[in-house]
């Protein structure tokens, strides 16, 4: 980008960027945004340029640029940053540059073709991140400074990317300059919101915002004579100002075309400026291009179609001219100022672009755009490269338009840009398809925004099952992927309703096994249900002499487990169901982490079925293989968090505390870049309560609980572990005992229905009990030795160990040494630590031993503040 003029009364803000890229390039090499905001014509292009100029010999700089008719086209800003550093590496090198992400991010730069699941967008994101830290290093050893000019223009897949990358500049050496239209971009609605960002614990470091404003009169007069000369007297300089508004780039061009029509700059030639000015803009504008002749209006406008790196032989081609004639519309633009270059060539401003791609008839201009798509097909760069054309073609009943952009946005949805994907989609409905296709489309909508928008997909998928055109195949998988959008939505029971519809038409197979599979998961994930004794018994006779030989099998064998879990059936029980679940110990083919066909919610459960079964071991190799899994297919959004949160379930479990919370605030970091009020943000604020509280860190586990609004209402759908005997316990460590015990009994009197006894998993009756050994002792005395009793049938150490500590509470002196030895025990042989270590201070108490007791405190000490 070179200065096109001077710059006038911009002194501010050079000194703001002047310090920026002072800091970045000092000995602390500070990064930060920088961000420079104004209306069309004020400058902001040549403000960049004025930087990029100061910061050249500092600085590694990389530019790029949105464009008005180009914001539909996934990735094309990171792009324009990035391919020209990528370009001076071999393919080899480049490869290695990606590392693990290239499968990931290689596609969405157009440097490979997709392969493997389908990429999670914030997966795409990070490994941006990645590469643009690797290419830094790799090209120099100086700092990194991006500029971005007209991001209110940027497509929406790399403002997405900036915002993320911005919200941890303070952590690299790198400066982000952007300018934009500030009305443009609100209108937008963009992702680009930094602030946003910053409140979900960004580290944006520096961040300045600079809002250019219009020369006064005193700089017009400048300008003008600089461009007119010395002599330009002063009631004409003012007229100058009066009709530019101050406005820079009209003030540049009303000066050029004075020197056009060699008017005098004096008082006696004010009165032409005004339609002298009105020709640099709008109407005007577009009646000095008229007046160049037919073949360079026509051309103008081809060039306006295509928007950004304007190929004169594709421009050529829409105009239906011949190369030559191209040429010469090529000279005769520039001498006119309105493009600029040679081949790519480029619009003068923004404004001149607009201005010329809005003047065009609109039939004309869907002609061009469906001219230009056919060109772009017809040189092999694929549908994708097309769709921006073929979005702005008139719905006329052509089935190859829909055909195309159904293959769009396949490769748009493989690159890891969902949005552009349903763009296309919508598009395709409205040609319209043909009747029989109408369902499919749908549902290939409802799927392409299941991540983005569950409500959106809920709408997609119902109206594609309430018309004909799913073959019995789709049908199943239709509705199955219904369920999962109404339970991301928080609508778990018209989930289960929905499957239990679909699966009372379907027939004996595997699609009526999978149904059933997902009615009975989103029937017992439900925090309340009318019967969930009877379901229970109908999971039973459905899954117990079930050998997992398929994987509609294993599916059943998986929610048979996870049920018996929260039910507090015998453990050994439950462990064999789960290993007929699983091949060799690890999930089946189309049952692991990333397969889309059953979804990663049954590995999950496996998992937490085995953690609550005291088989940490097991829960925890198969989560550490989930967080493998979405690493490598880049899903490192609300997955990747989910798989956190399930390891420091894990640790926490085991004692580990401080590894817990580490996973735990991990997990929530990740759950905060993907949006707020998910299913995984209510876990694993859950857990990190559980785990701050047993680190003696109540203060702490009330700011978690206030700022993720911890308590009721509750979701639809079961947190884990059991929210309501979380909050309990949380209020119990803060001394708020009636509140407590309404709070437990409200669980208690909501689960045990259920017959959800397991008290590891939900251990509202021995916190009640000790919250009323004051004032209730039978009560509370029942309550625990009721506890004990489920507890010896569910047979686990750390389960036993916990309820017979609670039983000790109620015993004689002699007898509660005794339970209490027993705890300790049957601790021993458990992985929970910290429970151990409880029962061995109590037990210390109990027996009197100071010895004892020093060494339990001080294991428990170690376990609270182990780091």
């Amino acid at each position: 980008m070179k200065p096109s003029r001077p710059l006038y009364e911009r002194e501010p803000e050079l000194a703001a960027a002047a310090e920026a890229v002072d800091a970045l390039c000092g000995a602390q090499a500070v990064g930060g945004l920088l961000v420079f905001s104004g209306e069309a014509g004020l400058g902001k292009t040549a403000l960049l340029a004025e930087i990029q100029a100061m910061a050249a010999d500092r600085c590694t700089v990389w530019s790029a640029r949105g464009g008005e008719t180009v914001t539909s086209v996934p990735f094309h800003v990171v792009r324009q940053l990035l391919q020209p550093a990528l370009d001076r590496f071999p393919p080899d090198e480049t490869r290695a540059l990606f590392g693990d992400w290239y499968e990931t991010t290689a596609p969405a730069l157009g440097l490979a073709e997709p392969s493997g699941p389908q990429p999670d967008p914030q997966g795409v994101r990070d490994g941006l991140d990645f590469v643009v830290g690797r290419l830094a290093s790799r090209l120099s050893h100086r700092p990194l400074l991006l500029i971005v000019d007209d991001a209110h223009w940027a497509d929406g897949e790399s403002l997405a990317w900036l915002a993320s990358f911005t919200a941890r500049l303070g952590e690299l050496p790198v400066l982000v300059v952007q300018a934009h239209r500030p009305q443009e971009l609100a209108e937008r609605d963009a992702n680009y919101i930094a602030d946003r960002e910053a409140e979900r614990g960004g580290n944006q470091g520096t961040v300045t915002r600079v809002a250019l404003r219009a020369l006064t009169p005193d700089a017009t007069a400048v300008l003008v004579r600089a461009g007119l000369g010395e002599h330009a007297d002063d009631p004409f300089c003012r007229e100058v100002w009066a009709v530019t508004g101050g406005n820079p780039y009209e003030a540049v061009e009303l000066v050029a075309k004075v020197q056009d029509r060699e008017l005098p700059p004096v008082e006696e030639s004010a009165g032409e400026l005004r339609e002298l000015g009105a020709s640099a803009r709008g109407s005007g504008l577009v009646a000095r291009l008229e007046r160049l002749g037919t073949n360079a209006n026509r051309f103008a406008w081809a060039a306006a179609v295509l928007g950004t790196d304007i190929s004169q032989e594709l421009a050529a081609t829409l105009a239906g001219m011949s190369s030559a004639e191209a040429a010469d519309c090529t000279a005769r633009l520039r001498d006119a100022r309105i493009v600029s270059g040679f081949d790519p060539l480029e619009f003068v401003h923004p404004l001149i672009a607009s201005a010329v791609y809005r003047s065009i008839p609109p039939a004309t201009r869907t002609a061009m755009h469906g001219r230009a798509a056919w060109a772009i097909t017809r040189a092999g760069l694929g549908a994708a490269a097309a769709s921006r054309h073929l979005l702005e073609v008139h719905p006329d009943d052509d089935q190859e338009l829909v055909a195309q952009l159904r293959e769009a946005a396949g490769q748009h949805l493989a690159v890891g840009a969902p949005e552009a994907a349903r763009r296309c989609l919508e598009r395709a409905l409205e040609e319209p398809p043909r009747p029989k296709d109408r369902a499919v489309l749908l549902y290939e909508l409802g799927c392409a925004t299941l991540l983005s928008s569950p409500p959106r997909t809920v709408q997609h998928l119902r109206a594609a099952l309430d018309m004909p055109g799913l073959d019995d195949g789709l049908r199943v998988d239709a509705t199955f992927r219904l369920a999962a959008a109404l339970a991301h939505n928080n609508q778990l029971k018209d989930a289960a309703l929905s499957l239990a519809a679909e699966a009372a038409r379907t027939g004996p197979g595997p699609g009526l096994m999978r149904l059933q599979a997902a009615h009975f998961m989103w029937e017992g994930m439900q925090a309340a249900e009318d019967d969930g004794p009877a379901r229970s018994r109908r999971l039973t006779r459905n899954a117990d002499h079930l050998k997992g030989r398929d994987n509609g099998e294993r599916a059943l064998l998986t929610l048979r487990a996870f049920d018996a879990m929260l039910r507090g059936e015998n453990a050994q029980l439950i462990v064999d169901l789960c290993e007929r679940a699983l091949v060799d110990g690890s999930p089946a083919r189309g049952l692991g982490w990333t397969d889309s066909e059953w979804g990663f919610e049954l590995p999950t459960m496996v998992g937490i079925t085995y953690t609550f079964v005291d088989q940490l071991d097991r829960a925890e190799s198969l989560f550490g293989e989930a967080v493998r899994a979405f690493e490598i297919s880049g899903w490192s959004g609300a997955h990747l968090a989910f798989a956190h949160t399930l390891l420091g379930m894990v640790h926490r479990r085991r004692g580990r505390l401080a590894e817990a919370e580490g996973f735990l605030r991990e997990g929530l970091r990740l759950a905060d870049r993907v949006g707020s009020g998910l299913p995984v943000h209510w876990d694993a604020a859950c857990l990190l309560i559980d785990t701050l509280l047993a680190r003696g860190r109540t203060d702490e586990a009330r700011k978690i609980a206030d700022r993720y609004d911890f308590g009721p209402p509750y979701p639809s759908a079961m947190v884990l572990p059991d929210g309501p005997c979380v909050r309990g316990r949380l209020l119990l460590a803060e001394g708020r005992k009636e509140e407590a015990i309404a709070e437990l009994e409200a669980a208690g009197a909501a689960l045990e229905p259920r017959e959800r006894f397991n008290g590891i998993w939900a251990p509202w009756a021995g916190d009640l009990a000790r919250a009323l050994a004051e004032d209730d002792p039978a009560r509370a005395a029942h309550l625990a030795a009721r506890n004990r009793v489920h507890a010896e049938r569910f047979g686990t150490p750390t389960a036993l160990g916990e309820a017979l500590r609670c039983v000790a509470l109620f015993a004689p002196p002699e007898r509660s040494a005794q339970l209490l030895a027993e705890a300790v025990g049957h601790l021993e042989k458990s992985s929970s630590a910290y429970e151990h270590a409880l029962a061995r201070v109590d037990y210390g108490i109990a027996i009197g031993s100071h010895r004892e007791l020093a060494r339990a405190q001080q294991a428990r000490a170690s376990i609270r503040s182990s780091e």
